[in-house]
């Protein structure tokens, strides 16, 4: 590590880089996390600390993945090449750098690049590879992590992230790199004159905007109810706030300090829909304006937070109860219209609540679960379309992501957000909130209850103390919980069940690094580390008659096993 870091310090840097480096020269366990690895890309591609270093994001380990993909669609011939990647970017520091950075890589191979002129969100990136038909597509963001970071996400020709054997193909024509500063970049203005740049922005605007217009389904709204919408100094901005103009809304407030793009994200110290902190700004318009719902996106407008007015205060509602009460009214709706199909499915994840698969039963629509990861849920569209086994209705996960018209193959803030409006003027023309309808789905389907603790590992010894942790579950599995026996474990590296009685069984899931305990009476928790963040995750679910009954279980369970 020694001798790399030495590498870096005698080649030609940026002048900040060089700084940073320079300020470390005698921290030996710096140095160390700096470069004891590369950034790790996987399906999910790659996020870190913005920095110096192999285990950074910065201009050079942003050409080295971009060399990697450029590799990757070499080898799938000169068409691959023609229809090039689209590339988006979100307000982060340095992510239009980043993203023009990979076009000069890939410009350098021959590749065409269709580069947005301003930031825009993930799922607009989705949408455009689609509808482009470019052979794949890369947005720069970290999603809803902290200021410090920034990461590279790698979308293929379906609209959907890659497949695992697609990012190998990268990872292992990364992995041929000899010298990360020996790889070509090209100038830019030399690619515009040859037609491997092209800048795009108001066509796909108005294209993307045409499609979230099919999801307006109710005329029987509210349009007029209040809402404020935050973007939180990221990209969901223009098409939230065109998209709920379109849809007829009258009455919407934008928080204007936290409309401005910047990576700085000055009025939140963590960008992050799905925290109560991120929508303070939100809720104090809230209260000075009357609204009855507040929306928030994360920078790259890939998650939805949502608030509801609850007498004096605002409640968040949780990606879980969001996803069951989408659920419910995306069904009612198409009932309603006489346009639910017969063999209609919902896809979610394995850590997701079960109340949505209730409520997709009550209604004789399947539902189908895939391992955590959206792209997993894109997968069985794209598989679905094609076989025409099922009609895709619905898709989310617990941490705030959520598709419902396959347009985009990724989940997308900016769909829900106009969905969640059309949903909540809904239930306003009726006298009811949002939560007045999750409370009658809890009367009806059980109290179900969710919580997520996550664990922070960080480092290289961070990885090891995961990698314990996960293997001491799987050599000793707990025989019950919370005083509830436990019913099977799930085994998702394995690819086995294991029942209380010791009978095990195959799972039909592809291998991954997760383990599920599912007790006697509903109640589960699943432990996994993050594929994108140094942590391990644990979820827990529990279902009761009494919403202080699913709560008094819910800590029994947290207590025992943290």
């Amino acid at each position: 590590m020694e001798k790399v870091y030495t590498k870096w310090v005698s080649n030609y840097l940026p002048e900040d880089l060089k700084e940073e480096l320079n300020s470390i020269a005698d921290n030996h366990h710096e140095i160390e996390d700096r470069f004891y690895q590369y950034v790790a890309f996987g399906t999910g591609g790659m996020r870190g600390v913005l920095g110096a270093g192999t285990n950074r994001m910065n201009i050079f380990t942003i050409r080295r993945v971009a060399e990697g993909l450029a590799r990757y669609i070499e080898e799938c011939g000169e068409e691959a090449k023609s229809r090039g990647v689209v590339l988006a970017y979100d307000t982060r520091h340095f992510s239009q750098e980043f993203a023009v950075e990979t076009a000069r890589v890939l410009g350098a191979h021959g590749i065409t690049s269709y580069i947005y002129k301003e930031p825009r969100p993930t799922p607009q990136l989705s949408f455009t590879v689609r509808e482009l038909n470019a052979f794949s597509g890369v947005v720069i963001t970290a999603s809803h992590n902290p200021k410090q970071y920034n990461g590279f996400k790698v979308y293929g020709e379906d609209g959907a992230q890659l497949v695992p054997s697609a990012a190998k193909a990268i990872v292992d024509g990364m992995e041929t790199i000899e010298d990360i500063f020996e790889i070509g970049v090209a100038e830019i203005s030399e690619l515009e004159k040859q037609g491997l740049v092209k800048w795009i922005l108001e066509e796909l605007d108005a294209l993307y905007l045409k499609n979230l217009l099919t999801l307006k389904e109710n005329e029987q709204i509210d349009t007029a109810m209040k809402i404020i919408y935050t973007s939180l100094h990221g990209a969901g901005l223009v098409p939230v706030v065109s998209g709920l103009k379109q849809f007829g809304f009258t009455n919407v407030h934008v928080v204007e300090e936290q409309a401005v793009q910047d990576g700085a994200f000055p009025t939140v110290s963590y960008p992050n829909p799905e925290e109560q902190a991120a929508f303070q700004l939100a809720m104090e318009l809230g209260e000075r304006v009357g609204a009855d719902l507040l929306l928030a996106t994360d920078p790259d407008a890939d998650r939805l937070g949502v608030a509801v007015r609850n007498g004096d205060a605002y409640t968040l509602l949780s990606g879980n109860q969001l996803g069951a009460l989408l659920l419910h009214y995306i069904l009612q709706t198409n009932l309603q219209n006489g346009t639910l199909p017969s063999n209609g499915v919902m896809i979610k994840t394995i850590v997701t609540a079960e109340l949505g698969a209730k409520i997709a039963a009550h209604h004789n629509i399947a539902t189908v679960n895939t391992l955590t990861g959206f792209k997993y849920i894109a997968e069985k569209i794209e598989e679905y379309e094609k076989s025409q086994q099922y009609s895709f209705l619905f898709g989310y996960e617990e941490s705030y992501g959520y598709l419902i018209k396959s347009f985009a193959r990724d989940k997308d803030a900016v769909q829900v957000a106009l969905k969640v409006a059309e949903m909540a003027a809904y239930y306003a023309t009726k006298g009811e909130s949002l939560l007045d309808a999750l409370n009658n789905l809890f009367e009806e389907y059980g109290y179900h209850k969710e919580a997520l603790v996550s664990q922070v590992f960080e480092g290289k010894d961070g990885q090891e103390q995961m990698k314990v942790i996960l293997n001491n579950y799987r050599e000793n599995p707990p025989s019950e919980i919370a005083k509830i026996p436990v019913a099977r474990v799930e085994d998702y590296l394995t690819g086995m069940v294991t029942l209380a009685d010791g009978i095990t069984e195959e799972l039909t899931l592809p291998k991954e690094n997760v383990i599920k305990i599912v007790l006697e009476n509903e109640a589960w928790v699943a432990i996994r580390p993050s594929g994108t963040e140094p942590k391990c995750k644990y979820y827990f679910g529990v279902v009761a008659e009494s919403d202080e009954e699913a709560n008094r279980l819910l800590e029994e369970m947290k207590s025992d096993i943290l």
